[in-house]
């Protein structure tokens, strides 16, 4: 048995957290301590003029920059003993105790440096499992092909079944080929608990058919019982009997019924903008949705607005479909209640087809505690050396009723490993969503914890290095596999170096989901009233981010959306959607309200918080805002851009103004005040326009900000010397800020305005066609322009967001 090192005293950082098990507003407010931290470039430069105004809610203007100078030396640093986990060779690693100790996360962070024991330790054991996988399986990647062993496999002349079940005295395959009589098909067991059978083709045919069910009937004990063969393909129950088992199905297609895939998978893009789905919910029938119904119907509206990732929810069987899918019983089944595996390959060859990335949310956290349908009826009261899952406590997560696996066992291992590269492998999916992350990592699994910032709560013998030994061989298996795979960690503890490269000493994802926005969002609505909504807050909140550790933003996910809480949407109108959204009618003040706050929360939620956007299913109501904000990330690429600094963070008027990338924006909160000759600190000198509009009339807004002025720049101070700045930005312009709009400018190209090359003004928006009625009176800044191309799974008819005489006063 492996013990960590005791770890050391380190510098406690300005963080926000929340414990995985605290109410959904439970969120803990930071406070500042020792900001020596923050000049190491791992979160955004605070300037605060105001002193600790700040920390009492006072009114200030700080400067909140992402500094980028000296990105590329930190960025090219590389460890002594490997290059790039996405490149390695596949070869044996060895490394000395000094590579170990001189990790490339430490000049990232010299904090970490303190934490040299626990960091030295676990990549040790990185390296030793790795080694000993490549020794005796000849590589990881051989390894990770359990699935070709493993379960139930076809080759020329037989069919071969193994399943690793050690605590079993007999075995036998049973199922409908045998006429659920095993007594022929008796099993043997090698020194490693691998039960084995080879069954000959009856007349050159397999004994076992496709799509037939099958079960693992073993002995323990003097009692048989049977079980659900662990690396089972398809599950299925029938629906017609009430409380019926599930079966497993042998899945192995004729070739003329195995789909096969036509498209190539999409380039990784520099910035996912991700939309979250659940198959089964998103239908309009009140029944469960199938693979291809949402690979016809939904694919092609998720394109039209300008995603470029989906990310699937409930994909790996689970028979408890009120879990949402966490409760996986069946690892490596897909969901029967939405098609059969063919189905789920269709839905991700269109979703390529269509450009569209595909992520899956994979539950390697936890199992289902279910016996006769899950890998838990493997546990028959073995040791943990034999079974999925640890023993007593250390096995089981109270808060959530699962089993809890052994990382450090070596079929466990094979298990999640094949896994992952079975789904990459069988059905072409560009990446996955770790769900769970947070209790992994720890022993105490976040439960009744919060996690301020102390790395002491993240680098001692509460964290469980099996669990992130697993994660970092998992992490350099699929970008060896796939080297533009994307990868997402589920995690609310925010620990350090979770998103930086493994031959780094990370553990290796490309991305954490920003997991206190949602918090901070669901907190004001439920807690504040508009007046009491502090910039200072939400703008920490959005930015308060690890530099060197890439973040997705969002406002709300299934979490918030399904998960016992309501949509950001019915937060701020409820019922009233029902009936004061009548075309028939103006909007009440509570639908006036919800409607520009919905466009002000997600489109500064993207904006500033993260280097990637996700929305839930459903969130996108307002189809044509939506497709916008894609739309100008798709021409500016903000979301990429290591530029951002928020200049203005107003508590009395309620106004942020930021840059990011290219792009300034200004969102004014106040519930009533129009400020006209609003003084907004920028950049760059020149001529600047409107890019995007939350309040035109195309979004459902009023039409109060003129889209064809242009607002001329104005020098501040001595050039080069901030503190003589406005804002501490060298040149500003003055802009109308209606209450409730949220605006984003561009900088003109007049040079290429002039020649008619290069970026030119983004005024054409596509807009999903069904979501939108012809202009009217009330709409006439909108001029309609039919598309001559074929739309079909793309995108619709084009909008200039042209303004009317009425809509510049």
């Amino acid at each position: 048995m492996f013990l960590q090192p005791p770890c050391y005293s380190g510098t406690e950082c300005l963080r926000a957290r929340r414990s995985p098990s605290s109410s959904s507003n439970g969120i803990t407010i930071p406070v500042k301590k020792n900001l020596s931290f923050l000049s190491d470039s791992l979160l955004p430069c605070f300037s605060f003029p105001g002193g600790d105004d700040w920390a009492r809610g006072g009114a200030i203007s700080p400067v909140f920059a992402r500094p980028f100078a000296g990105e590329e030396r930190i960025l090219q640093s590389k460890s002594k003993f490997a290059t790039a986990a996405t490149v390695q060779e596949d070869k044996t690693m060895a490394a000395s105790q000094d590579d170990v100790d001189h990790l490339p996360i430490y000049k990232l962070d010299p904090d970490l440096e303190k934490f040299k024991d626990h960091f030295s330790y676990r990549m040790k054991r990185y390296l030793d499992q790795k080694c000993s996988i490549e020794k005796n399986e000849g590589s990881l990647e051989e390894f990770s092909k359990g699935y070709l062993k493993y379960g139930i496999n076809t080759n020329k002349d037989a069919t071969v079944y193994r399943e690793w079940a050690p605590a079993a005295q007999e075995a036998q395959l049973i199922g409908d080929f045998n006429d659920w009589n095993g007594a022929n098909h008796q099993m043997e067991k090698d020194k490693f608990g691998v039960w084995s059978i080879k069954i000959d083709h009856v007349k050159g045919k397999p004994a076992i058919p496709h799509n037939s069910r099958v079960k693992f009937r073993f002995r323990h004990g003097g009692v048989w019982v049977d079980r659900i063969p662990a690396w089972i393909r398809y599950a299925t129950v029938d629906a017609s009997k009430f409380g019926a088992p599930y079966d497993g199905v042998h899945w192995d297609p004729p070739a003329s019924e195995r789909y096969m895939f036509k498209h190539p998978r999409p380039s990784k893009p520099v910035a996912p903008r991700i939309y979250e789905a659940h198959v089964g919910m998103s239908g309009e029938k009140p029944a469960v949705s199938t693979y291809r119904e949402f690979a016809d119907n939904v694919l092609p509206r998720i394109r039209a607005n300008n995603y470029n990732t989906v990310q699937l929810m409930a994909v790996m069987e689970h028979s408890y479909y009120a879990s949402f899918g966490y409760h996986v019983t069946n690892f490596f089944a897909v969901s029967s209640r939405s098609g059969t595996p063919e189905d789920l390959k269709y839905l991700v060859d269109k979703a390529h087809s269509l450009g569209l990335r595909v992520l899956m949310d994979v539950v390697h956290s936890h199992a289902s505690n279910n016996v006769t349908d899950g890998l838990n009826g493997y546990d028959v009261g073995q040791s943990t050396q034999e079974s999925y899952f640890h023993t007593g406590d250390r096995g089981y997560h109270k808060l959530w009723d699962s089993r809890l696996f052994n990382y450090a066992n070596w079929e466990v291992l094979r298990f999640l490993l094949s896994n992952l590269r079975y789904l990459m492998d069988e059905f072409m999916f560009d990446g996955f969503r770790f769900d769970g992350v947070t209790s992994m990592l720890y022993h105490h699994h976040g439960i009744n914890v919060g996690f301020t910032g102390n790395y002491k709560e993240y680098f001692s013998l509460d964290t469980d290095v099996d669990a992130v030994v697993y994660m970092m061989l998992a992490n350099h298996l699929m970008h060896k596999i796939l080297p533009e795979a994307t990868v997402v960690a589920e995690d609310v503890s925010g620990m350090p170096v979770l998103c930086r490269p493994v031959d780094e000493g990370g553990v290796g994802f490309d991305y954490r989901l920003a997991m206190a926005i949602p918090d901070r969002w669901i907190d004001y609505l439920k807690n504040k009233e508009d007046s009491e909504w502090s910039m200072g807050e939400i703008a920490h909140t959005l930015t308060n981010r690890r530099y060197t550790e890439k973040c997705i933003a969002y406002a709300e996910s299934h979490d918030q959306s399904i998960v016992g809480d309501k949509t950001i949407a019915f937060l701020l109108m409820d019922k009233e959607m029902y009936t004061g959204m009548s075309d028939l009618q103006p909007a009440s003040p509570t639908i006036d309200r919800g409607i520009a706050l919905q466009k002000m929360i997600h489109f500064i939620t993207m904006a500033l918080g993260g280097d990637g956007y996700l929305n839930f299913m459903g969130n996108e109501y307002m189809n044509a805002f939506d497709q916008a904000m894609n739309a100008l990330d798709e021409e500016f690429s903000f979301l990429s851009s290591p530029k951002q600094i928020v200049s203005d963070m107003n508590e009395e008027k309620k106004v942020i103004v930021f840059e990011r990338g290219d792009l300034v924006f200004v969102f004014n909160f106040h519930p009533k005040n129009t400020y006209d000759g609003y003084k907004v600190g920028c950049d760059l000198p020149g001529k600047y326009r409107v890019a995007l509009d939350s309040d035109a009339f195309v979004f459902g807004g009023h039409g109060r900000v003129g889209h064809d002025v242009d607002h001329f720049t104005s020098p501040e101070g001595v050039p080069g010397v901030p503190e003589t700045n406005f804002n501490n930005r060298p040149n500003s312009f003055k802009v109308l800020s209606p209450p409730r709009t949220c605006v984003a400018y561009y900088r003109v190209d007049e040079e290429a305005e002039t020649t008619g090359a290069g970026k030119t003004s983004p005024e054409i928006i596509d807009v999903d066609a069904t979501t939108l009625k012809t202009p009217t009176a009330t709409t006439e800044a909108c001029e309609e322009r039919e598309s001559t191309e074929d739309v079909s799974g793309k995108k619709g008819r084009k909008f200039g967001r042209q303004s009317s005489d009425k809509s510049t006063k």
